[in-house]
């Protein structure tokens, strides 16, 4: 509160001179219910950058992301275009060449209409993105190579005017997770069974096959699932229909809670937030499909247990 500001800043002070020699303070605005939007940018070392419109990234747990997709809904156009300005002034102002991505806060106006809020910036990061397929999706343009060609000192090919937006694009990460009851637990080891979707629109990105091991010492990401439709509905619809068909046993995945999201009124009205997955979804009597029990004795029943192993749970 007020009261406890100053010596809030002060103790801060203290400690940040004790750890790092230096005293200075970043004062970062409080948002009660942020959306995390970030924005795809290109700059080659002749002087040119463009950005390839948004990605929203707030359906998160544990401030890592789920579901992505382009381009952020409820935003107005005035509102991308800023955002989209914003980013390329980062990138210019740093000299920056290569495939980036700019992220920033947004929060919604008290009114909740479209484009009734604030962005703020958030970070730079200075690589592709996971989520990078979304915006391939609805640009089509290879981000990969584009990152490629302006390594080998290209020019880029093509200008801001010539970026155009089509449909709508959603990916959903595949980890292997059990998000039962939203605790989201690690659940390395073998997968069984990998069958991927297909069809018109569906894009499955992964290094796995059958037989591989999910390590507990590396990131559990199993797969990448994009789907393209003409429009947010559609897209919203195709990805249900491709996480129905998506088949992966011997681990737990994450795609109950993508179900569970995709379907859920906050996000079908655009209204969720980056802390709207722990504090609002109910995830109660969701679990991450092992495959592991289908194959028990009939009668079986599954127990779950906290063990320690050499001090740690």
């Amino acid at each position: 509160d007020a009261e406890g500001a100053d010596e809030a800043v002060e103790s801060a002070r203290r400690e940040s001179l004790a750890y790092f020699g230096r005293d200075e303070l970043y004062m970062e605005r409080y948002l009660t219910a942020p959306r995390h939007i970030e924005v795809q940018i290109l700059a080659d070392a002749h002087g040119n950058t463009v950005y390839l419109g948004g990605r929203d990234c707030s359906a998160q747990r544990r401030h890592q992301k789920l579901i992505e997709e382009a381009p952020p809904p409820g935003l107005s156009e005035a509102v991308r275009a800023a955002m989209g300005e914003a980013a390329v002034k980062v990138a210019r102002g740093c000299d920056y060449t290569n495939a980036g991505t700019v992220e920033f806060l947004y929060e919604p106006g008290e009114a909740g209409g479209e484009g009734d809020g604030e962005f703020f910036y958030l970070e730079m990061n200075t690589r592709l993105q996971v989520e990078h397929p979304v915006t391939e999706m609805v640009t089509g343009i290879d981000l990969v190579e584009q990152q490629l060609r302006i390594a080998a000192g290209e020019a880029l090919a093509f200008g801001q005017d010539d970026v155009e937006i089509r449909g709508h694009a959603i990916e959903v990460r595949i980890n292997a997770e059990d998000p039962a009851g939203g605790a989201f637990l690690p659940s390395p080891g073998r997968i069984t069974q990998l069958r991927a979707p297909d069809g018109f629109g569906v894009r499955f990105d992964t290094g796995f096959e059958a037989g591989d091991e999910v390590s507990q010492f590396y990131d559990n990401l199993i797969g990448k699932l994009i789907v393209w439709g003409a429009d947010r509905d559609t897209a919203i619809r195709r990805m249900l229909r491709a996480l129905g068909e998506l088949e992966v046993t011997g681990v737990a995945t994450t795609a109950p809670a993508d179900v569970a999201i995709l379907e859920h009124p906050d996000f079908v009205a655009a209204t969720h937030s980056t802390k709207w997955v722990e504090d609002v979804l109910d995830l109660t009597g969701v679990g991450g499909g092992s495959g592991g029990d289908a194959d028990a004795p009939p009668g079986s029943v599954r127990r779950d247990t906290t063990v320690e192993v050499d001090g740690r749970r």
